[in-house]
């Protein structure tokens, strides 16, 4: 008797079935604040609530095109992220009370983010203090509270360990400015002096324009520079983090 393949002995309704979503939260920084995109949900479940956006994968979509296909549907962000990363995938069985769906979450920084403007299955979209929904005061819809939560953490290490900081500037920034990113993520105040000593050493992170600030009175105007690599780089000696 001739024995049966792996391939033929399989039985897809063997398994229960299950859906897979894409989440996305998507970090910028306005109004010296960290923010992040939410839209509120135009049906049910949780209609009206706030909730990150994102949906479900396609049959024949991967996991980065469907997080980019639904962030652009549901919020109207055309510019593409200057980072994009998984962090981590949330399959609590009764996560979404329609179905067991498994979702994927993704982290991305947008610089210089516009106002979102709904589309899709959302019925509003905007920018939110991280604050807001980690303290409760905004609620979220499923688990996306703690999907914020846990892609805060993700930021706040990559901080340390890379230089992604420069990615929150659509061009060229100040040493004060990079400051200014960890501690509005950090949610720490940083000794200026102390921070820039410890950037300027870091090699293939900083590079002068040549151009100033225009000086206000007193001290040497400061100086713009851009980041010397497109993408963020890993750091041979991480910036720790300072407690609050």
């Amino acid at each position: 008797m001739k024995q049966a393949s792996g391939v033929e002995s399989y039985r897809p309704s063997d398994y229960p079935p299950f859906a897979v979503t894409v989440d996305i939260v998507v970090f910028t920084i306005r109004d010296d604040r960290l923010q992040i995109v939410l839209i509120q949900r135009s049906a049910p479940p949780f209609e009206r609530a706030w909730a990150l956006p994102g949906g479900f994968v396609q049959s024949r979509e991967n996991l980065e095109t469907a997080a980019r296909r639904e962030l652009q549907e549901e919020t109207g962000v055309q510019a593409g992220p200057s980072h994009l990363a998984q962090f981590q995938t949330y399959g609590d069985p009764d996560r979404d009370p329609r179905m067991r769906v498994v979702s994927v979450a993704w982290w991305a920084i947008i610089p210089n983010l516009i106002q979102p403007v709904a589309g899709s299955d959302a019925a509003f979209a905007d920018l939110i203090g991280v604050d807001e929904v980690i303290s409760g005061r905004v609620p979220l819809a499923f688990d996306h509270r703690q999907i914020v939560i846990d892609g805060l953490e993700a930021l706040r290490t990559e901080l340390e360990n890379s230089t992604l900081a420069s990615t929150f500037w659509d061009g060229e920034f100040r040493i004060r400015d990079l400051r200014r990113v960890y501690e509005v993520v950090w949610g720490v105040d940083l000794e200026p002096g102390n921070f820039q000593r410890k950037v300027r050493k870091i090699p293939g992170w900083l590079r002068a324009t040549g151009r100033r600030a225009p000086g206000s009175g007193g001290g040497r105007p400061a100086e713009f520079f851009l980041s010397e690599a497109r993408e963020a780089q890993r750091l041979n000696s991480p910036l720790r983090r300072e407690q609050p």
